[in-house]
């Protein structure tokens, strides 16, 4: 039986090939702004990729015109409460860091505008690739409001003044200055967005899933550590790594001249 007509898209929309999970953001009447729904709804998606150990690599995306404006301004107006806004934000802080601390790679796919808590969700990706008519901007100012949330990331991706610029005039920034500020990886054609992306996380389906894992575990570890601290837990881990199955085969691999074999090393 075919569902009714009127049946509601779900907010977000998961895809899986060869190893790399596309979710997409699925309002795009609303230009793919995060209301509640979207929220708990990319929120569970994602729990549920970081779980799957079939997922090598996932691209976060945005359905229709745009990747996202940010939090659905209808829905904040209409909830003026205290407990509603501080639970929606804390919820969006919480989608954010979940963002970092899955072991998947995680690779924003940004065409249009990416605004306020949209450009917030660039910034929490480890990597992003831009359409070049892209434009991204911390736009809250604008309506007499700091983008508090979006400063959290955006000032671990671009430099300090940079970001104070962004937050306080509210200006967009196209994708060439967005990849010479550091918050971008790449900007291609809009036509090679999708084609580019996916060779980016190709080259990441290439290395050993343990290795790229703990190395992103340890990239945000050790960003937030003193110098010292850093290091110490930088020692610790390349020193097994370099005990470890895979290195033994990509180090073999390198002194024969020949590709690695990570299936025979237990790293596929």
């Amino acid at each position: 039986m075919n569902p009714p007509l009127d049946t509601p898209s779900p907010p977000v929309l998961r895809s899986d090939a060869g190893g790399i999970a596309t979710l997409t953001l699925n309002r795009p009447q609303q230009f793919n702004a995060l209301d509640g729904a979207m929220l708990d709804a990319l929120g569970a998606a994602l729990d549920a990729v970081a779980a799957d150990a079939t997922v090598r690599v996932v691209v976060l995306a945005g359905a229709g015109r745009a990747f996202c404006p940010g939090h659905d301004l209808k829905e904040l107006l209409a909830h003026r409460e205290e407990a509603f806004v501080g639970d929606l934000f804390a919820r969006c802080g919480a989608l954010m860091q979940s963002i970092q601390g899955m072991p998947q790679p995680v690779i924003a796919r940004v065409h249009g505008i990416a605004t306020a808590a949209g450009c917030q969700l660039v910034a929490a990706c480890d990597l992003a690739v831009a359409a070049a008519d892209a434009r991204f901007a911390t736009s809250g100012i604008n309506f007499g409001l700091f983008c508090a949330t979006p400063a959290v990331p955006l000032s671990r991706n671009v430099a300090r003044k940079r970001a104070f610029e962004m937050l306080f005039t509210g200006d967009f920034i196209d994708a060439p200055t967005a990849l010479a500020w550091g918050l971008v990886n790449r900007v291609v054609a809009p036509a090679e967005l999708e084609p580019a992306t996916l060779a980016l996380a190709q080259r990441i389906l290439e290395k050993p899933r343990e290795v790229v894992a703990g190395g992103k575990a340890l990239f945000y570890r050790q960003l937030e550590a003193p110098v010292a601290s850093a290091y110490a837990m930088a020692t610790r881990q390349i020193t097994e790594g370099m005990l470890a199955e895979a290195a033994a085969e990509g180090v073999a691999a390198f002194v024969e001249k020949r590709r690695p074999n990570w299936r025979n090393s237990g790293s596929a």
